[in-house]
């Protein structure tokens, strides 16, 4: 099994220009940026997905004019509000040369070959919340173990973690669980499409009756309580020596008909994407996870003799009194 330590970003790439490729890709690659590119004529459907970015990287002169830049940017504006807009100038240009229209929605803008201000941007909009390695290795590390317990015989694999700032639903169902620690305090989501979870039940009960939405609510519940337990742990320990703010709550807002959802924060959230493949029928079922640390961060306060604790709690070697 391969773990992963260190997340990376999905970036939206809008930009026509051949001749600032090689320069955008090396940026990308040393600053843990993954780069997808989009046909103008099929933005509107990727920007409706479930894909999850980080920001979009826009050319002034997307689409051949700063103005079809401009209108771009716009929609992007109204339909994902939450990604930030970092906007290529025209080489050597100064922030006085962008258009209006675009300064209004960008969140910041650069211009080769001084890529400084891309790397600022970059640091405070996407990587603004440090994620300590061991933290990161963990998660997967847990969650690939009790995914095992429940899909016994079945294939796992987890793509390399993301940051991401949108705030879209992805699937029909998903489950939520509060995180509480002395360092962090947050939620957990995991997230799902109904019907290939459903495939996934009947296959593991093959003599019982067709499962229906209860035994996939079943299911997801109680892998969102191995994780958490697993989580709590390794990770959580004693709530002992919670700061007095750890009473402030805020309000979650959930939009069914546009697949949104706000934690009250514009924190980025770390993101994890597993299969589950059943080598037999060739089914695959997907989910994500997100850890939304909403009310309270401080990586600083991460204790990796916490960790080493939860190991020997798991191995049985330990006991929480």
């Amino acid at each position: 099994m391969t773990t992963h330590d260190t997340p990376v970003s999905k970036v939206l790439m809008l930009d026509d220009s051949d001749t600032h490729l090689d320069a955008i890709r090396q940026f990308c690659d040393e600053h843990h940026l993954v780069g997808l590119k989009a046909r103008r004529n099929r933005l509107l459907k990727v920007l409706r997905s479930n894909i999850d970015l980080g920001a979009v990287l826009l050319a002034a002169d997307y689409g051949g004019s700063a103005d079809e830049a401009a209108a771009v940017a716009a929609q992007i504006d109204a339909l994902r509000p939450e990604l930030p807009i970092i906007v290529r100038r025209a080489d050597g240009s100064d922030e006085a040369s962008l258009p209006d229209a675009l300064r209004r929605v960008a969140c910041a803008s650069y211009a080769l070959p001084d890529l400084e201000p891309l790397r600022r941007a970059v640091d405070e909009y996407l990587f603004s919340l440090a994620y300590p390695n061991a933290l990161v290795r963990g998660i997967e590390e847990i969650t690939e173990a009790r995914l095992g317990t429940m899909f016994r015989g079945m294939s796992i694999e987890c793509e390399t973690p993301c940051i991401v700032r949108d705030q879209i639903i992805y699937g029909e169902v998903f489950s939520l669980i509060a995180l509480e620690s002395a360092w962090c305090r947050g939620y957990m989501m995991l997230q799902a499409d109904e019907q290939p979870m459903l495939d996934f039940v009947a296959a593991m009960h093959p003599d019982e009756r067709a499962p229906d939405f209860r035994d996939l609510n079943g299911v997801l519940g109680e892998l969102t309580n191995l994780v958490w337990g697993a989580f709590k742990d390794r990770f959580l320990g004693s709530s002992n020596g919670m700061p007095a703010s750890s009473t402030v709550q805020v309000p979650l807002l959930v939009n069914h008909k546009q697949k949104y959802i706000s934690f009250g924060s514009e924190n980025p959230q770390l993101c994890f994407k597993y299969r589950v493949t059943d080598d037999a029928s060739g089914r695959t079922v997907t989910l994500h996870q997100r850890f939304v640390f909403s009310l309270q961060w401080s990586p600083e306060s991460f204790d990796d003799s916490a960790q080493a604790v939860g190991e020997m709690v798991e191995a049985g070697e330990l006991d929480w009194f």
